[in-house]
């Protein structure tokens, strides 16, 4: 069972985002509290299922971070470490990793199994990047992780865009608290994925301006980079989600979640994880069948071709319920789990719209 889970429910499965943009608030930065707001790095539980894949980097940056007082610092440093390091020295986290997906996929037995299987083990065979992927080469490392640094978020001029600030200048204003710190890490794991999503801002900001609205293309990036959950799952798998048959999904094709890969990409989701309850819901976005999910660096470079505005601005996005995962909430091993419907919702069939009725003269 997921540490410290509610079964408190939200009031929507969507993650809500301002339409406004964030900005420098000088009155702000004089008020700045005494308690350093990056505190909340230690209630991470790096344990859980779900942490697995961030944990490599993430572990270390949160330390560092509580220790210097700057979540900004701690993220800037990861890139420092990673050039510092010799090929063997970046190897060796790979390997570990893939020892313990070794040892993982040993010992979870059937995954349809799941009030038995640790949680974590379970939580590996579904879904770590970091027990999977080919290491990364060292240009990628070099080039385009350095391409953004991470600065305080005194460093954004009042009245200016935050995307068009990083689109601008590559330097991306850090608040210091899990958002920001989870959004570092993410820049770090997909910076091709990171810069696209921005460019696309930054153009759309380009084109639209600043309004009380973000229009179809900034909400739906605004939802990718915030909430979003990549597949990679068998065509029954994806057909079930997309009609929300979650019985189907969860139960009957339990066996199936063997052979699906999940990377939690949005970092609003990968916060509201640290305090884990049962209705966090992301927004599923499927990778192609053809792309190898283990592979981060060619899943990165996918994701550069395959956002594009006339595709984003469809919403192509599924929800689910990401504790429905088998093995990442001892609960879901039941089936009563899964008929809880202010969670699992039905889909909503769309309501025909009647013609309307010819103005009478009498």
């Amino acid at each position: 069972m997921a540490r410290g889970l509610k079964k408190t429910a939200s009031t929507s499965a969507a993650t809500r985002t301002p339409n406004t943009a964030r900005c420098s608030n000088a009155a702000a930065d004089l008020a700045k509290p005494a308690v350093f707001g990056g505190d909340v790095l230690a209630d991470i539980d790096w344990s859980q299922p779900w942490f697995a894949p961030w944990r490599e980097l993430g572990e270390p940056a949160a330390h560092q971070a509580l220790q210097q007082q700057s979540v900004a610092e701690a993220l800037n440093a990861l890139h420092e470490r990673a050039t510092q390091q010799t090929p063997i020295q970046r190897s060796a986290p790979a390997a570990n990793h893939s020892a313990a997906k070794c040892e993982a996929s040993a010992g979870s037995g059937d995954i349809a199994s799941a009030a038995s299987v640790n949680t974590t083990r379970a939580g590996l065979a579904l879904g770590d990047a970091n027990a999977h992927k080919q290491e990364r080469t060292t240009t990628t490392t070099n080039e385009q992780i350095k391409e953004v640094k991470f600065v305080p978020q005194s460093a954004l001029p009042e009245g200016q865009a935050y995307e068009d600030f990083i689109f601008k200048t590559a330097q991306v204003p850090t608040r210091d608290g899990l958002h920001d710190f989870f959004n570092g890490l993410c820049w770090h794991r997909f910076p091709l994925a990171k810069r696209r999503l921005n460019q696309l801002q930054a153009a759309e900001i380009e084109a639209q301006g600043i309004s009380a609205t973000r229009g179809p293309v900034r909400d739906a990036l605004t939802l990718f980079d915030e909430n979003v959950v990549l597949m990679h799952a068998p065509d029954e798998v994806w057909a079930a989600l997309q009609a929300r048959d979650w019985l189907k999904l969860f139960v009957d094709l339990r066996d199936q979640w063997q052979h699906v890969h999940l990377v939690l990409f949005g970092h609003a989701l990968v916060e509201k994880l640290v305090t884990p309850y049962k209705s966090i819901t992301g927004h599923v976005y499927r990778v192609d069948s053809n792309i190898n999910p283990h592979d981060e660096a060619a899943l990165d470079a996918w994701l550069v071709q395959d956002l594009q505005p006339a595709k984003l601005a469809t919403k192509p996005y599924e929800p689910l319920p990401v504790l429905g995962v088998p093995g990442w909430c001892a609960e879901n091993a039941e089936r009563a789990y899964y008929e809880d419907t202010n969670v699992f919702r039905p889909k909503r069939e769309p309501v025909p719209k009647l013609p309307k009725a010819a103005p009478s003269f009498a």
